[in-house]
């Protein structure tokens, strides 16, 4: 007489994979799901009685993580289809910022280089009126004047009242003419 030998864990890991793999329909998924069967019997081994088919039992098991994993990612999705919402509504697309610093960007580089420089000091670089001043060697006065109509011109722009030339088309400034006033050593310029 022969007598049948109880099956082993190992016997079982070809139809424990070959219904997880029906289940999944991914092999790397029934893996990961086998995987998380065996170590499920094993830290519940306590809960199964004597006489109880292990066969069954880690089908059941098997079955079981199965359901568990579609509920857990059920859930999931919906939480990350929420915080897709909230995240949509918090903030605005990456491309408009790139844009609108694009256009910042080019208004800025339309400026006079005078206007520029005075804005890029103050403004990028935090230097105080005085220290700006000092650096492009103009009395501090000169210096609101620039950055006023840097700022205004700026602001048009914003709000599309006109638009800077380009640099390279900006109208130069006459020329500064002195001339000698008949009875006296005074220049006025004109």
């Amino acid at each position: 007489m022969m007598l049948r030998k109880r099956p082993d864990v190992l016997d079982l890991l070809v139809p424990l994979r070959r219904y997880a793999r029906s289940l999944t329909r991914d092999s790397a998924q029934a893996d990961d799901l086998v995987h998380d069967t065996l170590v499920r019997a094993l830290e519940r081994q306590g809960t199964l009685r004597p006489g109880t088919n292990l066969r069954t039992w880690l089908m059941t098991v098997l079955h079981n993580a199965f359901i568990d994993d579609q509920r857990r990612r059920k859930v999931e999705a919906r939480y990350a289809d929420a915080l897709g919402h909230i995240v949509e509504e918090a903030t605005p697309p990456a491309q408009e910022g790139h844009v609108r610093l694009a256009q910042v960007r080019e208004a800025f580089q339309r400026l006079p280089a005078e206007q520029r420089e005075a804005l890029h000091l103050v403004t990028i670089e935090g230097l105080a009126y005085q220290e700006a001043a000092d650096v492009l060697g103009i009395p501090i006065g000169t210096l609101m004047s620039r950055l006023g109509r840097a700022r205004a011109a700026l602001r048009n722009i914003e709000s599309g009242a006109s638009r800077l030339p380009a640099p390279d088309d900006a109208p130069e400034r006459p020329a500064l003419r002195l001339r000698v006033v008949e009875g006296g050593n005074a220049a006025r310029a004109s």
